[in-house]
């Protein structure tokens, strides 16, 4: 819709009030969704007449990309170290990991903060980066597949002559692929959606990822902030309809070995 058409429309529910006042709708909306007009002309301020939207988009994506990869990275590696290692020590220690997990982001945020600081780190992407690849929750997800997958497969392996980076290379890697791809889809929403970290972290706006600026968008311009919110949730969408079947399969355990 044109700036015009999604006033007349839409225009009530963004009104911004007068401070300490309410603002009351006497009338029904009309909450059109197909437009008497298709314009693009949005679209085209956000993607080529104002360059801030595209500048937070890419703040969003070298935030969230490198956190993606590298959290799969390590806990592919302590996953196939608790699946494959037992006992009372790693017992316990997986039962940490469960508690870390249990805690929310934000209770967090002051220790990651403390030790950013310690390190110089503020103000720069390896702040969130860092605590991102870290987190626990990829860690469990893929280890409880790991242990599913039975031991004589790891023993007819080792019959062979496969050393262990062979057993978790060419076994454990391709029979968990659901796993990594669900683990993915349910990291990348997570941080591409981070609000907390950046206001913290970073004391520079020009840092912050579109998640946050969406909420500073000027409320006058409508038509402009649902253009922009657009083009913030294909990503999203995009990965998860990619990997929806790999989504169900990993969170329903499924990816172990088929008879």
């Amino acid at each position: 819709m044109d700036g015009s058409e999604i006033n007349a429309n839409y225009g009530t529910i963004f009104a911004v009030p007068e401070s300490g006042s309410k603002t009351f709708m006497s009338e029904k909306l009309n909450l059109k969704l197909i437009p008497d007009m298709v314009t693009f002309s949005q679209y085209i301020t956000v993607l080529f007449k104002s360059p801030d939207y595209l500048f937070k988009f890419w703040n969003s994506v070298l935030l969230t990309a490198p956190i993606v990869i590298f959290q799969l990275v390590t806990a592919a590696g302590a996953a196939y170290a608790f699946a494959k290692l037992r006992g009372k020590l790693w017992n316990a220690l997986f039962f940490i990991y469960l508690i870390i997990m249990l805690m929310p982001y934000q209770v967090t945020l002051v220790p990651n903060y403390l030790v950013a600081d310690t390190f110089g780190l503020l103000d720069t992407r390896w702040a969130i980066i860092l605590p991102g690849i870290f987190t626990p929750f990829a860690v469990y997800i893929i280890s409880k597949i790991m242990r599913r997958i039975p031991k004589s497969l790891n023993e007819a392996a080792k019959l062979d002559g496969a050393s262990e980076p062979q057993i978790f290379l060419h076994i454990y890697l391709p029979l968990c692929k659901g796993a990594f791809a669900s683990v993915a889809i349910l990291v990348f929403i997570d941080n591409w959606n981070m609000v907390e970290q950046p206001l913290i972290m970073f004391s520079d706006s020009s840092r912050y990822p579109l998640s946050v600026f969406l909420s500073q968008i000027n409320s006058g311009e409508i038509g402009l902030a649902f253009a922009v919110a657009v083009i913030y949730m294909l990503p999203a969408i995009f990965i998860f309809l990619y990997g929806e079947e790999y989504l169900v399969e990993g969170i329903a355990y499924q990816s172990g070995v088929k008879g």
